[in-house]
């Protein structure tokens, strides 16, 4: 195995994970900046308005993502594991 494949496989695995958190990476940022500016609206600094609906928001984007995560996990590792002979070497 060469050092310029050993680069492109950990720069193929890399980018996979980029690609599998950057949904919910989102989904976070994106109510976080919706809460903050309700509470910033409402004068409301409840501790317990912050972090209840962002981790709801975040739960519910999981279990909506979560089937096209393991699609797309399980894609990556049959590619990989297809082709295990040729990092084997």
């Amino acid at each position: 195995m060469t050092p310029d494949s050993v680069v492109e496989l950990i720069r193929q695995t890399l980018m996979a994970g980029f690609w599998l958190a950057a949904p919910l990476l989102a989904v976070a940022f994106l109510a976080s900046v919706t809460i903050s500016l309700v509470q910033i609206a409402t004068s409301m600094q409840d501790a317990a308005f912050s972090t209840i609906p962002r981790l709801l928001v975040f739960m519910v984007s999981l279990l909506l993502l979560l089937p096209w995560m393991i699609e797309k996990t399980m894609s990556y590792t049959t590619a990989l594991f297809g082709d295990l002979a040729r990092y084997a070497r």
